[in-house]
């Protein structure tokens, strides 16, 4: 085996032992604390079972991506923004996962103070970008083979609202075992991939988001043993985010992340739907409570919006 594999390899097989090793020693502090979710009445009643099991799990998932990353951070300094971002959004989850448990304050964060968070950290990663990279403002338009370079306004506006966007899109999407971390994990291998393609650098953080995902599945899928919580949420959002404007793809986000567009529109479309007309276009918003209630089995959920992912990833490829 070449160093270049051993490149590739090594920063996925470093946080998947991390987050293997972590989460059986989390999960039972996390008992102890009574760090536990609590359910939603008007849920699925199949959820009621889950009240109680440890969140915030989100934290191995960090602490994974983090210290792989510091082993290449020297030779790779471009992964030095993405994880930034993917900190930032993290502790912004950790502080609202925070709030709502341990303080007892049910909503966490007021709404003001979690978009207000969520901007700085955006707009910190946008100064850093325009000034610090030699990304030149330069975004891929999908299908086209064509690079377009925008204005400074255009790109940081645009880049504000990917952000913003793909972080919230991450959080609603994160409602069933397994469900968040198996999607992104899908998403992390679509960037490993053109990351190693372009040689664009940020293989490392892309290849310790895909190890540390997969060992937080272990302890994550049905029935799951411990939620990322919003810590856990919100910072792969970041991630994705934050690669792929590296990449200098946030275009193609809409296809390979689709299912955080999805599960935001549903949102979006129930509540417009209810306050015009009083009525709900789906049985239960985000998106993926609606196929339970229309009778699918948590595991068949999960398990069809990954296979619908990894299918976009492939499209995605072909998009370049």
């Amino acid at each position: 085996m070449n160093t270049g594999n051993l490149q590739i390899i090594t920063p996925v097989f470093i946080a998947f032992a991390i987050s293997v090793v972590l989460c059986p020693i989390l999960i039972p502090l996390l008992k102890r604390l009574k760090f536990g979710q609590e359910v939603r009445d008007d849920g699925p009643k199949t959820h009621l079972k889950k009240e109680g099991t440890p969140t915030m799990g989100g934290v191995v998932i960090l602490i994974a991506i983090a210290v792989t990353c510091l082993f290449y951070m020297k030779d790779y300094p471009e992964i030095l923004p993405i994880l930034f971002v993917t900190i930032g959004f993290g502790l912004i989850g950790f502080l609202d996962d925070f709030i709502k448990i341990v303080m007892k304050r049910s909503l966490g964060l007021r709404a003001w103070q979690k978009m207000l968070l969520q901007i700085v950290v955006a707009g910190v990663f946008a100064y850093y970008v325009v000034n610090y990279t030699d990304l030149n403002n330069e975004i891929i338009i999908p299908f086209t083979g064509k690079i377009v370079t925008l204005s400074n306004w255009a790109y940081v506006l645009l880049l504000m609202f990917v952000v913003v966007g793909t972080v919230n899109g991450s959080n609603f999407t994160d409602g069933l075992d397994g469900l968040a971390s198996s999607v992104t994990a899908l998403i992390a291998t679509f960037f490993t991939v053109v990351a190693i393609g372009t040689g664009s650098g940020v293989a490392p953080v892309t290849c310790a988001a895909v190890g540390a995902l997969l060992g937080f599945l272990v302890f994550n899928v049905y029935p799951a043993k411990v939620f990322m919580g919003d810590t856990g949420s919100l910072a792969l959002g970041g991630f994705v985010a934050a690669t792929a404007y590296m990449l200098k793809m946030p275009l193609f986000i809409v296809i390979v992340a689709f299912i955080y567009l999805a599960e935001v529109l549903s949102v979006i479309i129930q509540v417009v739907s209810f306050k015009t007309t009083g009525k709900r276009v789906f049985k239960m918003a985000p998106i993926h409570h609606h196929f339970e209630l229309c009778g699918w089995p948590e595991s068949k959920v999960v398990a069809i919006f990954d296979i619908v992912t990894a299918l976009l990833c492939v499209l995605g490829l072909i998009a370049l």
